[in-house]
């Protein structure tokens, strides 16, 4: 590799490799970022919770570290940002209520001490909206959180801060969580690169809603990285990959690599969007463009999906199911029953059956769910990725309504508010990796993010096929007003 110029926008591998050579200190590295953080943090409120004099202290450490001895930390004196919901030692982690404002966590969650171990630098923890339950960023705690393309629109949720402030410069890697795309639509907003990990490729106890302690119980939600490159997201992910807490005693995780290393070998599906889901035709067209510039380049490219999800409303509804099954855990039943109550007047029959199920109704899903894992394994021996867009629609502007009352307005059509988990449940219902990335911008000037989904536990390839994209079509942009 040749001399490389940091700046603010530079992707982290080449940040790394700038500390590997010392043609930049940690110290300094830091504070490139801290004064971004000064400068632009008011008008974003992405960084939420601030750990600066740790932070330099961090720092100073791995200067000494590199100038001493030959070290194997992967991510040795790297600034980066961790999303509140992660316990951090020493952190507080509200989760965006205002009664946690004070729960400093004691511990690391492994992700975080896999992190620390790594060598990283952490700044502090990026806003949240409350119980990480939204596809925007605000709470009564900290406040709203603007995306950097347009301060009246959101950055989306639930690593709404975090993807605002990879955007901006402001941080070169986050580290948050996905259960209904909290990484992936966050990403596709604010124009970024975000991968949803398999569900078993990293430890997923550590996050709020939820305790330090695995809970075997829980299904779909996953931890992940955020950056503004592909290749960011693969040196992340080997930091962060392993066993959850107690099975690491024996198991040992060796996540193989890409499939394949240029486009021209892919074998690529595009996800057919049916009827009933309102697509941005910005979006659509950013769809078709991608799979014209794959043809050309010599790629297998079909539309297709696999045996089973002909109709997609059934893996959906199931996935809404479990969804509402494990998001309201320890709700008393009488309020469930209420709620179950109001969304089905409204149409929201499988949130419904949610919120009643009973412990006989879980374990039955997740059955039916083993089936769509299985459907995914016959299709993933024939093609190695699955193409669809991250989000039905582009950023949209902050609402106060409240979340029966917003929906989404595309083309003429409404579609609801919860439609923004519909193509992030294509992966989380069967915990397949994902892996969102920028592809163009809407026609208001936005970023608009498509979704490669790969076979479970192949977590690189999906990763490679983004990186390539990036590298001979096209990738990251910063926003405007931030360089």
């Amino acid at each position: 590799m040749t001399a490389i110029q940091i700046g603010p926008f530079s992707p982290a591998t080449d940040m790394l490799w700038a500390l590997q050579r010392r043609a930049v200190s940690a110290s300094e590295l830091l504070d490139l970022h801290l004064q971004r953080i000064e400068r632009f943090n008011p008008s974003l409120n992405a960084i939420v919770t601030r750990n600066f004099e740790e932070a330099r202290r961090t720092a100073a450490e791995a200067d000494r570290t590199r100038g001493t001895s030959e070290v194997n930390q992967p991510l040795l004196g790297l600034p980066l940002t961790i999303k509140d919901c992660i316990y951090v030692r020493g952190l507080v982690t509200t989760g965006g209520v205002v009664e946690r404002a004070h729960a400093v966590s004691a511990e690391d969650a492994v992700l975080a001490r896999r992190v620390r171990a790594a060598g990283a630098v952490i700044m502090g923890k990026t806003n949240v909206p409350p119980y990480a339950a939204d596809w925007q960023t605000t709470n009564p705690l900290f406040g709203r959180t603007n995306n950097p393309w347009n301060l009246e629109r959101t950055p989306g949720g639930s690593t709404g801060g975090g993807a605002a402030a990879v955007a901006a410069g402001l941080s070169p890697l986050e580290f948050g969580g996905d259960l209904a795309g909290s990484i992936r639509v966050p990403a596709a907003f604010c124009g970024v690169y975000g991968h949803k990990s398999s569900e078993t490729a990293l430890a997923r106890s550590g996050h709020f809603p939820g305790e330090l302690t695995p809970n075997w119980a829980t299904a779909m939600g996953v931890q992940g990285p955020l950056a503004r490159s592909a290749k960011d997201l693969e040196t992340a992910l080997r930091v962060i990959a392993g066993p959850e807490v107690g099975e690491d005693v024996a198991w040992k995780l060796q996540l193989p690599q890409a499939r394949h290393e240029t486009l021209t070998e892919f074998r690529v599906a595009i996800l057919p969007i049916p009827e009933w889901m309102p697509v941005d035709p910005d979006i659509a067209g950013a769809v078709r463009r991608l799979r014209a510039e794959l043809v050309a380049g010599g790629a297998r490219v079909r539309e297709t999906v696999p045996e089973g999800f002909d109709d997609l409303r059934r893996p959906y509804d199931l996935y809404t199911q479990l969804l509402f099954a494990v998001s309201t855990v320890g709700q008393p039943a009488e309020s469930r029953l209420q709620t179950a109550s109001k969304l089905r007047s409204v149409g929201y029959e499988a949130a419904a059956r949610g919120l009643e199920a009973s412990a006989s109704d879980y374990i039955i899903w997740h059955g039916q769910r083993e089936k769509y894992r299985a459907a995914y394994r016959a299709f993933f021996r024939e093609w190695d990725i699955l193409l669809s867009p991250a989000a039905l629609v582009t950023a949209f502007p902050h609402t106060d309504a409240p979340v029966s009352r917003r929906s989404h307005a595309v083309a003429g059509r409404t579609g609801p508010y919860d439609y923004l988990s519909f193509f992030p449940s294509l992966a989380s219902l069967t915990g397949q990796p994902a892996t969102a990335f920028p592809f163009g911008f809407s026609s208001e000037g936005l970023p608009i993010g498509l979704q490669a989904i790969g076979p479970y536990l192949e977590d690189f390839t999906p990763i490679r096929f983004a990186q390539l994209v990036e590298e001979h079509i096209e990738g990251f942009v910063p926003p405007p007003g931030y360089t």
